[in-house]
C-alpha cells in the first residue's frame, strides 16, 4: 500500500464520491475522519516495513503537494471561512511553499521578495545545509496554513504523518533537521509579512450600514438575511496590484425600475425572464459554479446548512487537476498554485473595493419588490452588494495565471464538484472555464448580465498584471 500523500488528487476525489460526502456538515466530518484513518493506516503499514531510502519518491511527487492543498481546502471549508478570507489562507500558505522552492532552486525560480508588496526579504538556505526542498515546502505550507486558519488540532496529525513518512522512508537525520529548520525560517518570514497586511485591523471594524430607505442600495436577502460580508476587505494589502484604484470599472447602471427604456430596467427584466425559463444546461452551469461555502437550506420549520468549496477553493482544485494532466514536476506544481492564489487574492480585494463603493441592490430584492413577489433566483444570493461579481473577477484572474503556466490549449476535465454530487465538466482551456463562470452567475439569477461582463474583463486585467509583474519562473 502506498503512503497516502503519494496517492493522486484524482484518487482522493474518487474517495470523496465513495463516501458520498455531498455537502452536509455531518458528511464532511466523516470524510475528514476517513482521511485521518487512511493516514494512520499508511503510517502503521510503513512502520512495519523495512526502512527504505526512497523519501525523494514521496517529496518530489507533485501529487503530494496536491493532496496537501486539498487538506487545507477541506479545513477552510469545514471552518466556514468566507471566500475572501479563504483566498488569503491559500495565498500565504502557497507563497511560503514557493519561497522554499525559490530558495532551493535559485537558477530556476525567483523569490517574491522585492516583488510582492511589503515582502522585503526571505532568508536563503544556509551554506552547506542539507535540505529536501519538497519536504520543507510542505512543512512551510502547513505552518502558514495553520496560522491563518487557526486549526492546530485539525492539521497536527497530517503534519506528523509527513514527518513520519520522511523518517520511515530513510531521510537522513541531517537532511530531516535541515529541512525542518529551513521550513521554519521561511515560514517565519512569510508569517511576519502576513501580519502586516491589515487583516487583523479589519476584524474590529464596524459592520456595514444598511440604508433600507434607498431602493438602489443593498439590503440583506433571504433566507438567512445575513449582514454584508467583509465590507473592509479593500483595506487588505495586495500582492501585485499597487492600489485598489489601479483598475476601476465603469459605474453600474442607474437604478430605474419605472422607465422601460432605461438600461437598468432592461437588465432587471432580462434576469427575471432568464430565471423563469432556464434550460437544463443553464441550470447545470449555475449549479456547477455555485461554490456557495455555506448554503442555508429551508424546508418548512427545518433549517440546515450545507458546505462546498468556495470559488477560490474550486480554483485551487483546478490547479491540481491541471498539474496532474500536464504531468508537471513538483516545483512547477508549487509555482502554479502560488501564482494562481496570488491572482485570486488580489482580484478579491479589487472587486470588494467596487462592491462597497456602489453598494448596489441584488436582483432578488428588486424583482420580488417591483415585479413578482414570489420570484427567487436559481442560486442562493450571497450576503454582499451586487456590483461587481466576485466569482467573475477571481475566475478570470486565476485563468490568466494558470494560462501563463500551462498554456492556452490546456483542455481538462473538472472533477471538483463530484464529491458534492455534481457531475464533472470538460473545458477547452482555463479561459473557457472563466467564460462559463461569467454566465453562471447570470443564469443563477444573482448578478446582472452587465455586471458579469464588466467583472470578467476586470479580472482578466488583474490576472494579466500578476503574470506580467511577478517574475517567478526563470
Amino acid at each position: 500500500m502506498l503512503p497516502l500523500p503519494m496517492l493522486s488528487c484524482v484518487w482522493l476525489q474518487a474517495i470523496s464520491v465513495v463516501v458520498k460526502q455531498n455537502t452536509t456538515v455531518v458528511k464532511v466530518f466523516y470524510m475528514k475522519k476517513f482521511l485521518a484513518v487512511l493516514i494512520t493506516v499508511s503510517v502503521i503499514l510503513v512502520s512495519c516495513s523495512p526502512k527504505q531510502a526512497d523519501y525523494t519518491a514521496i517529496f518530489d511527487n507533485p501529487d503530494t503537494y496536491c493532496k496537501t492543498v486539498y487538506e487545507l481546502n477541506s479545513v477552510v471549508m469545514g471552518n466556514n471561512f468566507s471566500p475572501m478570507v479563504a483566498s488569503r489562507n491559500y495565498m500565504y500558505a502557497n507563497v511560503a511553499a514557493y519561497e522554499v522552492i525559490a530558495g532551493g532552486y535559485p537558477n530556476a525560480y525567483s523569490s517574491l521578495a522585492g516583488q510582492a508588496r511589503g515582502l522585503d526579504a526571505v532568508p536563503k538556505p544556509p551554506a552547506g545545509a542539507k535540505i529536501d526542498y519538497g519536504f520543507a515546502s510542505l512543512l512551510a505550507f502547513w505552518k502558514l496554513g495553520v496560522a491563518v486558519t487557526f486549526s492546530d488540532n485539525e492539521t497536527k496529525n497530517y503534519v506528523d504523518s509527513l514527518k513520519q513518512l520522511a523518517k520511515e522512508h530513510g531521510m537522513p537525520e541531517d537532511v530531516y533537521n535541515g529541512s525542518v529548520a529551513y521550513a521554519d525560517t521561511v515560514s517565519g518570514a512569510v508569517m511576519a509579512w502576513s501580519k502586516k497586511d491589515h487583516y487583523k485591523e479589519t476584524r474590529g471594524k464596524p459592520e456595514f450600514t444598511v440604508y433600507p430607505d434607498s431602493p438602489a442600495r443593498w439590503v440583506p436577502t433571504p433566507p438567512a438575511y445575513s449582514p454584508a460580508a467583509e465590507p473592509h476587505w479593500n483595506e487588505i494589502r495586495q500582492v501585485a496590484v499597487d492600489s485598489v484604484n489601479e483598475f476601476l470599472p465603469p459605474p453600474p447602471f442607474k437604478f430605474d425600475v419605472s422607465n422601460k427604456t432605461s438600461d437598468y430596467y432592461k437588465e432587471v427584466k432580462l434576469i427575471q425572464q432568464t430565471g423563469d425559463s432556464l434550460t437544463k444546461e443553464q441550470a447545470f452551469i449555475a449549479d456547477f459554479w455555485d461554490d456557495n461555502p455555506f448554503k442555508l437550506n429551508v424546508s418548512g420549520h427545518l433549517m440546515f446548512g450545507t458546505k462546498k468549496f468556495s470559488p477560490p477553493g474550486h480554483w485551487m482544485s483546478i490547479v491540481g487537476i491541471a498539474a496532474i494532466k500536464a504531468k508537471a514536476d513538483y516545483n512547477t506544481t508549487v509555482y502554479a498554485y502560488a501564482k494562481t492564489s496570488i491572482a485570486l487574492f488580489d482580484a478579491f480585494i479589487q472587486c470588494w473595493n467596487i462592491k462597497y463603493m456602489y453598494n448596489t441592490v441584488r436582483p432578488e430584492t428588486v424583482v420580488s419588490k417591483y415585479f413578482d413577489p414570489n420570484w427567487r433566483p436559481h442560486l442562493q444570493t450571497p450576503p454582499f452588494p451586487e456590483y461587481t461579481c466576485g466569482h467573475c473577477y477571481t475566475s478570470a484572474s486565476a485563468a490568466e495565471a494558470l494560462t501563463s503556466v500551462f498554456g492556452d490549449n490546456m483542455a481538462y476535465t473538472d472533477t471538483t464538484e463530484t464529491e458534492f454530487g455534481i457531475p464533472e465538466r470538460a473545458f477547452k482551456s482555463f479561459r473557457d472555464a472563466a467564460d462559463e463562470v461569467k454566465m453562471s452567475r447570470f443564469f443563477g439569477g444573482i448578478h446582472y448580465r452587465y455586471s458579469v461582463m464588466v467583472s470578467h474583463d476586470m479580472g482578466q486585467k488583474i490576472g494579466g498584471l500578476v503574470v506580467e509583474k511577478l517574475k517567478m519562473k526563470k
